[in-house]
């Protein structure tokens, strides 16, 4: 059975489309990362399959039962892990108040061996957590019922780099063990270690759906090369070449197109040194996003025009 399928998916507010024909799938057992900066449409997305607010059009399925119907998500629910993007806690309970509270609604059958993960001071009162402690509160809240689909927004958020380290190992192993992993985010490196595909999505619109493999080879190679004498850019004007950069007699640049043109071109020039290598997955992201995006960096964490954060 497929975990996920969203079928012509939007989602408006005030006549601003924050989610706009979404169309994808998320097939059981895999990890499937949804990427984009902050107020691209992510929380949106994950709002609109956890029922918390309806679709504006098109449909969604989660484990087999329609988004837009409470009854059946509520079956659904008892199977499905969920952590938001800012978890939101009673701040005068302890932690382990706090998950003994989630223990009696749903159940807690790994608690323990979360806790052997990840280390909240359970002891104390949340309001006097640090925003990494929260998090991983949060992940253990969401995993320790044994769900089929865990689905989370923006998971590492606030990690320090160990703890981020052991959620990309802890996520790989429930995949391995059959579970279905969906979650936002926008640190791009995540996507090397843990998905097996990615979605990227763009101004609430979804520009790609690839596994990582192809995505990275999509986004082309850094090539460095040294040469007897300078090359510009005009001796490789070549479909493929961008972000071309020039010092003396070296230069750089990104290629995804044929590399037997690139060696056909090269072929008039004395090469010194030639490396390939794989760009780093910023540059493979900005091929899908330009330039034109960089300010959406600073933007909001919310991720719909005027939406509520989620609770």
């Amino acid at each position: 059975m497929t975990a996920i399928e969203v079928s012509g998916l939007s989602k408006s507010y005030d006549g601003v489309l924050a989610n706009d024909d979404l169309t994808f799938t998320v097939e059981t057992g895999e990890v499937f990362g949804y990427l984009g900066p902050n107020g691209a449409g992510k929380s949106t997305t994950i709002r609109t399959l956890l029922g918390f607010q309806s679709p504006t059009a098109g449909s969604a399925t989660v484990l087999g039962h329609d988004v837009r119907e409470p009854r059946e998500l509520r079956r659904a629910k008892a199977h499905i892990g969920y952590l938001p993007g800012e978890p939101a806690f009673d701040g005068s309970v302890t932690g382990e108040e706090f998950l003994d509270y989630q223990a009696a609604l749903k159940g807690d059958s790994r608690r323990d061996e979360l806790l052997d993960l990840f280390t909240p001071p359970l002891e104390k009162r949340i309001r006097e957590y640090s925003t990494g402690n929260k998090q991983m509160l949060g992940i253990v809240q969401a995993f320790m019922h044994d769900p089929d689909l865990l689905i989370m927004d923006e998971p590492t958020s606030g990690l320090d780099p160990l703890k981020q380290a052991a959620f990309n190992r802890f996520v790989r192993d429930e995949r391995d063990a059959g579970k279905t992993v969906f979650f936002s985010s926008h640190i791009l490196g995540e996507v090397r270690r843990v998905c097996d595909r990615v979605g990227i999505i763009r101004d609430g619109r979804l520009v790609t759906v690839e596994d990582v493999d192809t995505l990275l080879e999509r986004g082309g190679k850094r090539v460095h090369l040294h040469t007897a004498e300078p090359l510009d850019e005009r001796d490789l004007a070549l479909d493929g070449v961008v972000s071309f950069e020039q010092v003396d007699r070296e230069v750089r640049f990104t290629f995804a197109g044929d590399y037997n043109d690139l060696l056909a071109a090269l072929s008039d020039h004395v090469v010194v040194d030639l490396e390939i290598e794989e760009p780093p997955i910023e540059e493979v992201f900005m091929h899908f996003y330009g330039e034109t995006d960089a300010e959406s960096e600073g933007s909001t964490p919310s991720d719909e025009p005027g939406g509520p954060r989620d609770v």
